[in-house]
């Protein structure tokens, strides 16, 4: 689990993954997002898709920034075949990190044989780019969300993510139950969908066992840490 305490401004920034998603973007917006993700040194970028994924890829050459976009982005209902090729596709043009949204329908009407091949299917379509599952957890019961991570667990995806961040986000409850069932499987837990206050909320993911926030609010999480440290909301930096 993540010390806050012992994480300055530069490593805590390695806990976000900023995105800029919306349906109007343009280049401008995604070579904007590009050069705060240089300046902050987040964990990763993402798209909505990897139409910008070239793009991404020039701006953030020679750096360790993961490149990331959505599959099936945002409602997951997408067949499997189309789910792995548009995941091929994201690699072959630069992404190196990719968020699957899982079908929730299925996994509703207990259709884990569909699940599990998607699960299959994206893995080996991803190749070695970090694969990371969306549940959309708002959505579901808690038995749903505990058979969505054993499947996950299962399959061998790296993440398992709350949400896609275009609908309600997680309670936090909801990710303690992800983070308890997950428990020993060496799958980390990413939250998408904080919501507000975020700055708060976000750490409180993150002292809870959150490995990543993904969010279009990083930079304004990142610089609220010494605030949030001022007031209590986080452990103090211990001195080195």
């Amino acid at each position: 689990m993540v010390d806050l305490s012992k994480m300055d401004k530069k490593a805590v920034a390695k806990l976000f993954d900023f995105s800029v998603l919306p349906k109007n973007t343009r280049e401008e917006d995604i070579r904007r997002g590009c050069a705060l993700t240089r300046q902050y040194g987040f964990a990763a970028f993402y798209s909505s898709s990897a139409y910008w994924t070239p793009i991404i890829k020039e701006e953030l050459a020679v750096t360790d920034v993961e490149i990331g976009t959505g599959i099936a982005f945002p409602f997951g209902s997408a067949p499997s075949t189309v789910k792995a090729f548009e995941t091929e596709d994201a690699v072959r043009r630069g992404c190196t990190a990719v968020d699957m949204v899982m079908n929730i329908g299925a996994l509703m009407d207990k259709r884990y044989d569909v699940i599990r091949q998607e699960l299959k299917d994206f893995k080996n379509a991803a190749g070695s780019a970090v694969t990371k599952c969306i549940l959309e957890v708002n959505f579901l019961k808690d038995e749903d969300i505990v058979a969505a991570c054993k499947l996950i667990a299962e399959c061998g995806i790296q993440f398992a993510k709350t949400s896609s961040g275009q609908f309600e986000g997680p309670s936090l409850e909801q990710f303690l139950l992800m983070r308890d069932t997950l428990a020993g499987t060496g799958v980390k837990l990413k939250v998408a969908g904080v919501k507000f206050p975020r700055p708060q909320n976000a750490y409180v993911f993150i002292m809870a066992g959150a490995d990543r926030i993904g969010t279009r609010a990083a930079p304004e999480i990142v610089d609220s840490l010494d605030k949030m440290r001022e007031i209590g909301v986080i452990p103090k930096l211990l001195v080195q």
